[in-house]
């Protein structure tokens, strides 16, 4: 059995180029991590929807500096508002939050985050929603955009988009709820909370039919809930329970019908469900083992294959990466979120004629992470277009030679008894 290369963590110092690298003295440590969602609801502008938008930033993703007896941090928003096409700006807001922590341990959490809303109201038609997120100190800068299409909400009954509920909080003031931004469960959950409006012009009497899939299962968990709607804003803050998740996609379906059970409206919302202490990028269990041929040994990867259910296959897969993690005392796996986080980068970095991960540069990114500098040669005359990565921490350099002149970048006479999982 051919030895395997030990995965080389690089944590500090990385930044996002053509390749990021970790010699670039104008960034440190990876781009901010942020999650978005969006509602439409409805505007007090006649003939608009309004378009409601909510940014959350974990602590984690920022920069915090000492200062005095505690520790700052801030971060910049830019949500851009675009045509179909992209080609102009129709609207654009910018705004700066601010964070302070008295306890260090807090700003390393991804438990703990800022949250921050905007909103437009805007005529139905179809635009782009560009979202930059910059930390305050680092200058690091991340993006997303979405397509967004918007639609009318009518006079007569309608309902507003769904947003997911992490927590509802009740004190002497009422209730606060507490979004779910990152439109994320795990399966340690076995409820769904959510909120939204339902818009009448009278009073009537409907009932509400939700709808929870499972795609594990393809079935779907029903519950009725029958309402006595007022005329105006009828403001739902609701709880699917005894709900089971899995890792994948979910869909949650409400339809609203009348007493005769015609349908009126139905609206859904997608989400997703992980397993507990596991990166939001693993949505495929069978991928992410597959992903595994960069730290784990042929045997090690067919025992985990090789489970007979997906209970027992997640469960394999959970105990490797617990031997991996070098604090148990901790429940995060830095290791495990490291990897899979390089992972998902050579999928959006490296493509050439397959996916990142499968690729040359992707099988030496994710085994040694970010080269301390990398040489591009995409234009000699007397040349294919090449590049050198340089490691100085292991005193290695690796050239990759586009052969083919669409990117396709492969490994120049590599050590087929080094690289782990290596593709002949």
């Amino acid at each position: 059995m051919k030895k395997i290369l030990a995965l080389i963590l690089i944590i500090n110092g990385l930044c996002f180029s053509q390749v990021e690298y970790s010699g670039n003295k104008n960034s440190t440590g990876n781009p901010p991590m942020f999650y978005y969602d969006v509602a439409q609801v409805k505007s007090s502008s006649a003939g608009r929807t309004r378009l409601e938008v909510y940014v959350q930033v974990p602590y984690s993703s920022l920069s915090f500096i000492k200062k005095d007896a505690g520790f700052n941090a801030s971060y910049n928003v830019t949500i851009s508002l675009m045509d179909e096409k992209k080609e102009n700006i129709l609207n654009e807001k910018t705004w700066k939050e601010k964070l302070s922590s008295a306890d260090f341990n807090q700003t390393l959490s991804n438990k703990n985050f800022s949250l921050s809303n905007k909103y437009w109201d805007l005529l139905p038609g179809s635009y782009v929603l560009k979202t930059i997120l910059e930390d305050g100190d680092s200058r690091r800068t991340s993006s997303r955009e979405m397509p967004l299409k918007i639609r009318t909400i009518t006079d007569s009954i309608d309902i507003s988009d769904v947003l997911l509920v992490s927590e509802t909080i009740k004190d002497s003031t009422g209730e606060k709820i507490i979004l779910n931004v990152s439109k994320t469960v795990t399966n340690k959950d076995h409820s769904l909370s959510f909120y939204y409006n339902v818009y009448a012009d009278k009073d009537r009497d409907v009932y509400i039919e939700y709808y929870l899939n499972d795609p594990q299962l393809s079935t779907s968990t029903k519950q009725l809930d029958p309402k006595k709607l007022k005329a105006g804003t009828n403001s739902i803050n609701f709880t699917i329970n005894k709900a089971n998740f899995s890792i994948g996609s979910y869909v949650l379906k409400i339809m609203l019908k009348d007493m005769d059970w015609k349908e009126i409206k139905t609206i859904e919302k997608n989400f997703q469900a992980k397993i507990y202490g596991v990166p939001n990028s693993i949505l495929d269990l069978d991928k992410a083992v597959e992903q595994m041929v960069y730290i784990a040994s042929p045997s090690e990867k067919d025992f985990i294959e090789d489970a007979k259910s997906f209970e027992e296959k997640m469960n394999r897969f959970l105990a490797f990466w617990e031997k991996k993690k070098p604090n148990q005392k901790v429940e995060e796996n830095p290791i495990m979120y490291e990897y899979y986080r390089r992972v998902e980068y050579a999928n959006k970095t490296f493509k050439g004629f397959g996916e990142g991960w499968h690729s040359d540069m992707g099988m030496i990114y994710i085994t040694f992470g970010p080269p301390s500098n990398v040489e591009r040669h995409p234009l000699d005359s007397d040349a294919k277009p090449y590049e050198i990565w340089d490691y100085y921490e292991i005193n290695r350099s690796f050239t990759f030679v586009d052969e083919t002149g669409f990117g396709n970048y492969r490994l120049i006479n590599p050590d087929f008894s080094r690289w782990p999982g290596y593709r002949q």
